[in-house]
C-alpha cells in the first residue's frame, strides 16, 4: 500500500487557528489576517504533495490509494479557505480583505491546474476501468464519474498551450467576483442618510425609529440614521409617508455600486461595477468556447438537470407568460388604488411602489407587516422551526458551545434517535456592518468516512440579515422578524437539512455536495410552505408584549394575502432569470461596450415586465446572485427547483387528507431518506421519482401561486 507522508508544520504553523483545528472546528475569533498567508501556503504545499503522489504511477488507481490521500489533502485545503472566506462574508474588516485577496489567485491556481492535470485524469480514468470499480458503493463511483465529467470542464483535455490562458481565465474571474462583491459591501457600507426632524419620520414603525437612533448613537451623530442594509432600508419604502425621504432612500439603493451612485457615496467610480460586469462575461464566453461549448449557458448546464439552452428560455418564457396576465392585475389595482386613496395622482414612482402596496394589503386584509410582525420574536420562531424539523425528520436540535465568530451567532447539534451528534450548524442572524447581506447556508465541513472507519458529522453555517433587537426607553427589546424573514429563516435551513442529514460517506456526494445546481433549491423551497400552516404558526408565534399567540383571524388573513401581489413578483424574479439566462447564452459579450448589460436587462424587462423601469436603476451592477454567488446562467434554477418543491410538498397536503396533518411523519421519513439522506449520490430527477414516483408537474406550484384562473 502506498501511502503520501503529510508535510509536518512548523511549530509557529501548528498554533496557527487556520491549521491547529484539522478535523475540528475553527475557533474563529483567534484568526488574524497575519494567520492566513501562512497557512494557506502550507496547505497548498501539502495537497500538491497529494497531487504528486496521485499522479505517480507506481500509487495504485484505486480508492483507498488514489482518491483518499488527495481528498485528505484538498479537504484540508477547501475548508480553511472555507473559513477565510466565510469570515470575509460576515466579519469583514480592511486587513482581512486583503490578506483574503493575496490568496485568491494562489487558490484558484491550484484548483484550476488540478482540474487539468491530464495525468490525474488518466489516473482517475484508470479507477474507472479498473476491476475493483465495481466493488466502490455507488457514492463512490458517483463521485468518480463526477470527477471525470468535472475534468473535462476544468480543461484537462485542452493542448499545453492552450491550458496556461484557462488558467488565467479562472485567476481573473476570481478576483472580479470578490471585486463585484465588495463593491456592493463598500456602497452599502458608505451611505448613511441623518434625520434630525422627527416629523420627517411619520409612518414608521417604533421599532424602525427606534434602531434609526441607535444606529445614529453608534455612529456619534445626532438624530436618526438610514442606511442601505436591508433591514434599515426597506421599512423606509414600506411605512414612510414622507414621500422624498422614500425617493432619496431608493435612488441611493438602486444606483449603488454604479456610476450614479450619490455624491456622498466617497470613491463611488472605484466601486462601480459597469465594466466588471463586461469583462467576467467576456471571460466567460471565452472559457466556454476553449472547452468547446457554443456559449456559457450552455457550459453551465452540463452537471445541471436542464437538458439544452433553448429548454431553459423555454420554460422561463412560458412561464413569463402564465405569471404576465396576473402581473397586469396587480399593477392596475394598485395604480387605481394609489390615485384613488393615496393622491397619487401623477402616477406611482418606483419609490411608491412598497409604500402604496403595504396600505393596499392593510385596506385588503386588514392587518400591517408590522403587526403581524409582533408575533414572530425569533426565540419563538427558531423553536417552532425545531419543531417541525424534530418531527417530521426524527432528530432533536439542542444547543451547542462551538466557537464563534460573533457574539450574536448561535450554534446547535442535531441528535438522532439514539441521542448520538450527527450534525452542527451555526445561525448568524442579524445585519451589521461588515456582514454581507441577504441569507445563505454554507458547507462548514461534510459528512465523510474517515481512512479509520469514524465518521466525520457535517457543520453547516445559516446566515441571514435580520434587524438586530434594539433599544426602546432604555430597554432591550426581544428581536421580533417579520413574517418574509420567517419564510427566510426556514428556506435556508432547508438547505442545511439537505446538507445535515446526508447518510452518503463520500464527500463529493455528500450532503449538496454533487446535487445538481438547478435541484438544489428544492430543499429549501419546501420547507418555506410550512410557514403558511396553521398547526405550525400557532405554535411557533407569541406576541412581543402580550405573549398571545397568533390569532386564528389574523391568521386567515395572512393567508388570503398569501398571494397578493404574486402575478407581479413571480414576473419580477422571471425576468431576472431570463436576464441572467440571456447574458450568458446570446449576449455579444467579446463586442460589447459600456453599458451593453445594462442595455440588455432593460430590454428583457420592457419585453416581459409590467411596472415601468426607472431610468436611473442599476439593479443590475448589485445582481451578486450571478456576478459573485455562484449562479452565472444558474438563477433559473429558483424556479426551476419551485416545481420541484411545491410537486413534493403536495405530497405531505395529501397525507393530510388522511391524517389531518401536515406534519405527517411517515412522508417525512419517506422525504429525508429519498431526497436529503442521498445528497448528490444519484440524480435528482431519480431522487424526484422514488419519492413521488412519477415525473414533476408545474400544477402545484401554479396553484399554490395563485396562478390559474379560477
Amino acid at each position: 500500500m502506498t501511502t503520501s507522508t503529510p508535510l509536518q508544520a512548523s511549530a509557529d504553523l501548528q498554533q496557527n487557528p487556520l491549521i491547529s483545528f484539522g478535523r475540528g472546528i475553527c475557533d474563529y475569533s483567534q484568526v488574524k489576517s497575519s494567520d492566513i498567508k501562512p497557512a494557506i501556503d502550507f496547505l497548498l504545499a501539502q495537497a500538491e504533495k497529494a497531487v504528486a503522489q496521485a499522479v505517480d504511477p507506481k500509487t495504485p488507481a484505486s480508492w483507498n490509494e488514489l482518491v483518499e490521500p488527495l481528498e485528505d489533502a484538498t479537504e484540508s485545503l477547501s475548508r480553511s479557505w472555507g473559513v477565510i472566506s466565510h469570515l470575509n462574508s460576515v466579519a469583514d474588516t480592511p486587513e482581512l480583505r486583503a490578506a483574503y485577496g493575496e490568496m485568491i489567485p494562489k487558490v484558484t491556481a491550484f484548483f484550476s491546474s488540478l482540474g487539468q492535470n491530464l495525468a490525474l485524469y488518466q489516473r482517475f480514468k484508470e479507477l474507472s476501468q479498473s476491476s475493483s470499480y465495481a466493488n466502490l458503493s455507488t457514492s463512490q463511483k458517483k463521485v468518480i464519474e463526477n470527477s471525470l465529467r468535472d475534468f473535462r470542464l476544468g480543461g484537462a483535455e485542452l493542448s499545453d498551450g492552450d491550458k496556461p490562458r484557462f488558467s488565467q481565465i479562472q485567476d481573473e474571474q476570481a478576483l472580479l467576483g470578490k471585486a463585484f462583491s465588495d463593491h456592493v459591501l463598500d456602497a452599502t457600507d458608505s451611505f448613511v442618510h441623518l434625520v434630525t426632524d422627527k416629523s420627517e419620520l411619520a409612518g414608521l414603525p417604533e421599532d424602525a425609529i427606534a434602531a434609526a437612533a441607535d444606529t445614529a448613537q453608534q455612529k456619534g451623530l445626532q438624530g436618526w440614521a438610514f442606511t442601505l442594509h436591508f433591514p434599515s432600508y426597506y421599512p423606509v419604502m414600506q411605512y414612510s409617508e414622507n414621500r422624498s425621504l422614500r425617493r432619496l432612500m431608493y435612488e441611493a439603493y438602486v444606483t449603488r455600486a454604479s456610476e450614479l451612485a450619490p455624491q456622498y457615496s466617497k470613491g463611488k467610480l472605484d466601486w462601480d461595477n459597469t465594466a466588471n460586469m463586461l469583462e467576467q462575461l467576456k471571460l466567460r464566453d471565452e472559457e466556454a468556447r476553449m472547452l468547446g461549448f457554443e456559449n456559457y449557458a450552455a457550459l453551465s448546464l452540463a452537471p445541471k438537470m436542464a437538458s439544452s439552452v433553448s429548454e431553459v428560455d423555454g420554460f422561463l418564457t412560458t412561464f413569463a407568460q402564465k405569471a404576465k396576465p396576473f402581473a397586469l392585475k396587480d399593477w392596475q389595482e394598485l395604480s387605481n388604488f394609489a390615485k384613488a386613496e393615496l393622491n397619487i395622482g401623477d402616477g406611482l414612482e418606483p419609490w411608491d411602489i412598497a409604500f402604496a402596496s403595504e396600505r393596499l394589503k392593510q385596506e385588503r386584509y386588514s392587518f400591517s407587516e408590522n403587526e403581524l410582525k409582533q408575533y414572530f420574536p425569533l426565540p419563538k420562531v427558531l423553536d417552532g422551526l425545531f419543531q417541525v424539523i424534530q418531527t417530521l425528520f426524527g432528530v432533536k436540535i439542542e444547543s451547542a458551545n462551538l466557537p464563534t465568530w460573533h457574539g450574536d451567532v448561535q450554534s446547535f447539534s442535531v441528535k438522532n434517535a439514539e441521542d448520538r451528534v450527527v450534525a452542527y450548524f451555526y445561525l448568524d442572524p442579524y445585519a451589521r456592518p461588515g456582514k454581507r447581506g441577504g441569507a445563505w447556508m454554507d458547507d462548514a465541513r461534510g459528512r465523510r468516512e474517515l481512512p479509520n472507519g469514524e465518521i466525520q458529522v457535517p457543520v453547516a453555517y445559516l446566515v441571514c440579515n435580520f434587524a438586530p433587537p434594539v433599544k426602546v426607553d432604555g430597554v432591550l427589546r426581544q428581536p421580533t422578524i417579520t413574517h418574509d424573514d420567517v419564510i427566510t429563516l426556514f428556506h435556508e435551513s432547508g438547505h442545511g437539512l439537505h446538507h445535515l442529514l446526508t447518510q452518503v460517506s463520500a464527500l463529493g456526494v455528500s450532503g449538496i455536495n454533487g446535487v445538481e445546481w438547478d435541484a438544489v433549491e428544492l430543499p429549501s423551497q419546501f420547507m418555506e410552505n410550512f410557514c403558511w400552516e396553521w398547526e405550525v404558526l400557532e405554535k411557533m408565534t407569541s406576541h412581543a408584549e402580550t405573549e398571545k399567540p397568533l390569532p386564528r383571524e389574523l391568521y386567515e388573513k395572512i393567508l388570503a394575502a398569501k398571494n397578493f401581489q404574486n402575478g407581479y413578483m413571480t414576473l419580477r424574479q422571471v425576468v431576472m432569470s431570463l436576464t441572467d439566462w440571456r447574458l450568458h447564452a446570446n449576449f455579444d459579450a467579446v463586442n460589447a461596450k459600456g453599458q451593453a448589460v445594462l442595455e440588455l436587462s432593460k430590454s428583457i424587462a420592457d419585453e416581459f415586465n409590467v411596472i415601468p423601469q426607472p431610468a436611473i436603476s442599476r439593479w443590475i451592477n448589485t445582481f451578486s446572485h450571478i456576478f459573485a454567488g455562484g449562479y452565472a446562467a444558474g438563477y433559473y434554477s429558483y424556479k426551476w427547483a419551485e416545481v420541484l418543491s411545491a410537486d413534493v410538498y403536495s405530497a405531505f397536503e395529501e397525507a393530510a387528507k388522511l391524517t389531518g396533518s401536515v406534519l405527517d411523519e411517515k412522508t417525512g421519513a419517506r422525504y429525508r431518506q429519498e431526497i436529503l439522506e442521498v445528497g448528490g449520490s444519484r440524480p435528482a430527477a431519480e431522487s424526484f421519482k422514488a419519492f413521488r414516483g412519477r415525473e414533476p408537474s408545474i400544477d402545484a406550484l401554479l396553484r399554490h401561486g395563485g396562478l390559474v384562473t379560477q
